[in-house]
């Protein structure tokens, strides 16, 4: 009995690599926004002023208010979080990109 010849698995093609990356960094990205929206919490980004606040509007929508700062810092440069943990996550697949 002849076994068939063993066949490696096809490497990625260009564009399939290019999504892979892409997605990547975009959670890379999205983990320093978590990141940075709960240090502005922490900081005390949108908590009620004490005179004429929101109320419990302004309350309920200050997580809000921090995760869209984390955001926009994310996407003027941000922390510099997003490259390193980027890098980590290649290193796990086994590339170095």
């Amino acid at each position: 009995m002849e076994l068939p010849p063993i066949i490696p698995p096809s490497a990625p093609s260009q564009p399939e690599l290019a999504r892979r990356n892409a997605a990547l960094r975009d959670k890379a990205e999205e983990f320093e926004a978590v990141f940075l929206g709960l240090m502005l919490q922490q900081a005390g980004l949108g908590d009620a002023r004490e005179t004429f606040g929101g109320g419990a509007g302004e309350a309920a929508y200050s997580t809000m208010l921090a995760e869209q700062q984390a955001r926009a810092m994310v996407a003027s440069g941000g922390l510099g979080l997003a490259e390193p943990i980027y890098q980590a996550m290649l290193r796990a697949e086994g590339r170095d990109d």
